[in-house]
């Protein structure tokens, strides 16, 4: 299925995951500069800096993927997605678990805010597998569980949805061509899979239906992250 995504090249579309401390962040930053196009601020450099390095990645140049995963009462998620907009936030997450109002909020103090961002419900966490999503009370199949909170993210009003790659393909026919499918646990071949479960290449995420794709360690830990870059989208 041809996407609105595609006419943006799948290098483009990488999201290198800055998993670390503040100079890290900022030294691969600088490196990958007039490379990559998207960097990913989680919970642990968000809470150690706070909005700053969302303004200073915009600054220089990059979208920001701000990846907080939103899980409270509505009131809260609305007033977290609108502070992170106004940040500079590109791209916002909140866990589908948290409900329809929950998500209906958090949309809802988006659009108010003037801000374009686009808003992501996860899913599935990309490090559980079968039995560690049955030890939380979900008697679905991962499959399923992913299939139940992408619609529910889709009649909330959400822009789209974070899961594997694996379920990238079922979702894209799901949710149409519009939808952004954002995909952890992508690895090169070869490369170690770390604490995720549910992984595929970059390639096969992308031809699964994947709008972007996050990757952190295997270009965050290379020796060279701009070359371990660089290969992964000559692989594209």
């Amino acid at each position: 299925m041809l996407t609105v995504f595609d006419s943006v090249p799948r290098s483009d579309r990488i999201i290198v995951a800055l998993d670390c401390d503040r100079a890290e962040a900022l030294s691969l930053a600088k490196q990958l500069q007039g490379k990559a196009k998207w960097m990913k601020v989680g919970m642990t450099l968000y809470y150690a800096e706070g909005p700053n390095i969302v303004e200073i990645l915009g600054l220089l140049g990059y979208k920001v993927f701000l990846d907080l995963k939103f899980h409270d009462i509505p009131h809260q998620v609305a007033g977290a997605a609108e502070s992170a907009v106004l940040a500079g936030a590109d791209m916002i997450t909140m866990h589908a678990i948290g409900g329809m109002q929950m998500m209906e909020a958090a949309q809802r103090a988006v659009d108010e805010s003037g801000s374009d961002a686009a808003t992501l419900a996860i899913t599935v966490l990309t490090s559980m597998d079968e039995e560690q999503l049955h030890q939380t009370g979900v008697n679905r199949t991962i499959p399923e569980q992913v299939q139940a909170l992408a619609t529910r993210a889709s009649d909330a009003g959400l822009s789209g949805v974070v899961a594997s790659p694996q379920e990238a393909g079922m979702l894209r026919r799901l949710l149409g061509p519009d939808a952004y499918i954002v995909t952890p646990g992508v690895r090169p071949a070869g490369a170690d899979r770390g604490d995720q479960s549910r992984v595929a290449t970059p390639k096969e995420a992308f031809d699964a239906g994947a709008s972007h794709i996050v990757i952190g360690r295997p270009i965050t830990q290379a020796e060279d992250p701009v070359a371990a870059f660089e290969a992964i989208a000559a692989q594209l």
